[in-house]
């Protein structure tokens, strides 16, 4: 990553989540004892790693393994030879019918796995698929699924701790439940905000990277255009959660840019071709 603006940017939102991080774990203390630290301390690690792993398997079921033989063994040879490249172990290749032209990676650097639409193959030529094979190795090596599965779940803790201390005040009647339950939300959309800012961030370091590695930034420019036209007027028939990995997610209100996975397309589309 050269841009040195996205790096400051990603680096206060890091910090800011990790501040939310730290005080989840100063209330845990609070509320059950200094002695018992282990606990909290388990607590805070044992949430996020439970969260990938149904994550994981969730992202995946619908995908079946892509033979290595066949029509299919070109991409495996240019993932070969990327993941070389990258310094990291080759993926497992996945495809899946998706409804619409897409791709995304899931797992952890040494473990992790590329799925891609039988669409999407149909649709770009090879130089043009081989930059979403890089972007999405580099979503990999740069450990961003992990990354944001941290980032939910400091969400998660820091929705609960808002409603332990609403309570802890309170009456506890059906009404004053139902109040906390909605301040717990407040506080979970809040730090999602900045959890999606990290996601939009990384993905145009995940477009540099493939940028680097492949050479150019031009066939992924013309991937990411191809995969945006041809999804349109069609439905994608995966879950909002298993969308948000993909390397194309269409965002436009205003409020849904606030709360976007990816960046807008035209500035993905100018970034790439710099």
């Amino acid at each position: 990553m050269t841009d040195f603006g996205l790096k400051v940017r990603m680096a206060i939102v890091g910090s800011i989540l990790f501040a939310f991080y730290m005080v989840v774990g100063l209330f845990g203390l609070a509320m059950f004892g200094t002695k018992a630290w282990p606990l909290v301390l388990l607590g805070l690690l044992v949430l996020p790693f439970i969260q990938y792993k149904i994550g994981t398997w969730s992202a995946t079921r619908g995908a079946e393994e892509m033979p290595e033989e066949g029509q299919y063994q070109e991409i495996h040879r240019m993932t070969e030879s990327l993941s070389r490249d990258m310094g990291i172990e080759k993926p497992t290749l996945m495809v899946q019918q998706m409804g619409v032209p897409n791709a995304f990676a899931t797992g952890r650097k040494g473990n992790g796995t590329v799925v891609v639409s039988a669409e999407l193959m149909s649709l770009l030529r090879r130089d043009e698929l081989e930059g979403v094979i890089a972007h999405e190795l580099a979503h990999i090596k740069n450990r961003d699924v992990v990354t944001m599965v941290v980032g939910q779940s400091i969400g998660m803790m820091v929705g609960w701790v808002a409603y332990m201390v609403y309570m802890m005040g309170d009456d506890r009647s059906i009404g004053s439940i139902f109040v906390g339950m909605i301040i717990s939300n407040i506080a979970q959309m809040f730090v999602m905000v900045f959890v999606l800012a990290i996601s939009r961030y990384r993905e145009y370091v995940a477009d540099e990277d493939a940028r680097q590695y492949i050479g150019s930034g031009e066939p992924l420019a013309r991937a990411l255009e191809k995969i945006s036209s041809g999804a349109e007027g069609r439905e994608s028939t995966l879950d909002d959660s298993v969308s948000a990995l993909c390397i194309f997610n269409a965002d436009r209100g205003l409020l849904e840019r606030l709360f976007a996975t990816h960046p807008p397309m035209e500035k993905r589309l100018e970034k790439l071709r710099q």
